[in-house]
């Protein structure tokens, strides 16, 4: 039997880091609410329940504050973009507040006001989704089909007609694909996900992820009637939650992307580590190439296929990345360019070596942060300048604090990579202390 979902009512506070809004019940358990605003009062159902503190989504604004607006997506934002709700200039404020806050934790105060760059387009700007897949039976007593995203805050799954976040020719073809596979009564157990991206000319290539080997669920020619430049079926191992390949089953056209970034042109699979706000990134890019000294070697770890060092790292360029598939890809953009660059199928932490005092050291790590061993290495080669691009302030913070014995922060600047999220890219460079040159 189902448990009754729990209600509660309270006044909201603050924004916090993981996108929530923050309250206090009246027992001083503390509440993390997704879908409420500083100043308001809610009642929100309770999704998790721990001694200390409990979270929920919240179910009716009793009090709304000024910032809030109507979702573009109102049934299915909470799954996709769960600052939807709020006026834009309210997001921008909150992103500045909560890097300002990661680094005050940590002491440290940054030198100029955070500013937060958005090229000013909120919606459509990802050229990259992933939809799950939904089924039940109709008055029939047939199986339906549906493209789906998961429900935040609960294992259930809600349909999906449109998505403001991705461009129409990316929803459009997965209607496309969607109907196709309703034509031939294939349900949700059959399928695992379906990927669709897109390069900035809006040309499309789709993966279905199948927990099945069934090579044929779409033939060629019907998969050449679909909207897009190419696709691929793949076969991955149902014991697995996450879309990983298990096998290839079968490649439709041309499945590679292009894009160019700062005029240097990148190809990429769909399934591969690329940005996907390109606008944005373009101008991060443009804004790194400012603090890189020319003709000096550039170290760049994390480097996924290389769009950092490959556009704005030089000719002695060594690019350090841990995932074979991305490093495979690193090196086709290498050959391709004729570039010098080196690529090394590495961890970062695993290559030390090659940080020296004479390199510029890039880093684009994940929200871990960076390994306590490159730390180290960091403070005892003392390369001139580290420019540290992070999707995680919090840690990004972390590591600056530990940094900050050598180091002092030359420059800082906010990227709004992802808007209508809580999702936050932040830059900060740091320059050898005088006295230690």
């Amino acid at each position: 039997m189902t448990k009754p979902a729990l209600y509660y009512t309270v006044l909201l506070d603050t924004i916090i880091g993981g996108g929530q809004a923050l309250g206090t019940l009246d027992d001083g358990r503390k509440a993390l609410v997704w879908g409420g605003l500083p100043g308001e009062t809610v009642a929100f159902r309770i999704t998790k329940k721990k001694s200390r503190f409990v979270e929920g989504v919240v179910s009716e604004i009793k009090t709304p504050s000024t910032e809030r607006i109507s979702p573009a997506d109102p049934d299915s934002y909470l799954s996709t973009s769960p600052w939807q709700f709020m006026k834009f200039s309210a997001e921008q404020h909150y992103k500045a507040a909560l890097v300002e806050e990661a680094f005050e934790l940590h002491d440290i105060v940054l030198p100029n006001p955070i500013e937060m760059y958005s090229d000013g387009h909120i919606d459509h700007y990802r050229n990259k989704v992933e939809f799950s897949w939904y089924s039940d039976c109709d008055k029939d007593g047939d199986e339906t089909l549906d493209l789906a995203f998961f429900r935040r805050g609960s294992k259930g799954k809600i349909t999906i007609e449109e998505c403001s976040l991705i461009p129409d020719s990316m929803m459009k073809l997965a209607k496309e694909i969607r109907d196709l596979l309703r034509a031939k009564k294939v349900t949700a157990r059959q399928l695992k996900t379906l990927l669709i991206r897109c390069d900035q000319s809006g040309q499309c290539v789709w993966q279905l992820y199948l927990k099945e080997v069934n090579p044929d669920i779409i033939t060629t020619k019907e998969a050449s009637n679909l909207t897009a430049q190419g696709g691929e079926l793949i076969y991955s191992d149902p014991k697995s939650p996450a879309s990983r390949i298990t096998k290839r089953l079968a490649q439709y056209g041309d499945i590679a992307l292009s894009d160019i970034l700062l005029g240097v042109p990148f190809n990429y699979a769909a399934e591969s580590f690329f940005q996907i706000n390109l606008p944005v990134y373009e101008q991060v890019l443009h804004d790194l190439k400012r603090w890189v000294v020319a003709d000096t070697q550039t170290i760049d770890l994390y480097s996924g296929v290389g769009t950092i060092g490959l556009t704005i790292g030089g000719n002695e360029c060594t690019l350090i990345e841990i995932d074979e598939n991305a490093v495979r890809e690193m090196k086709r953009n290498i050959e391709r360019l004729e570039s010098n660059a080196k690529a090394v199928l590495a961890p970062s932490e695993k290559s030390l070596d090659y940080i020296k005092p004479h390199t510029t050291v890039i880093v684009d790590p994940p929200r871990t942060g960076l390994h306590r061993d490159l730390i180290t290495r960091l403070l005892s080669s003392r390369p001139q300048r580290i420019i540290y691009l992070s999707c995680n302030p919090t840690t990004q913070a972390r590591d600056v604090a530990l940094l900050a014995a050598a180091y002092g922060i030359a420059h800082h600047q906010g990227y709004n990579f992802f808007p209508r999220t809580p999702h936050i890219e932040h830059l900060i460079v740091l320059d050898l202390q005088r006295a230690l040159l």
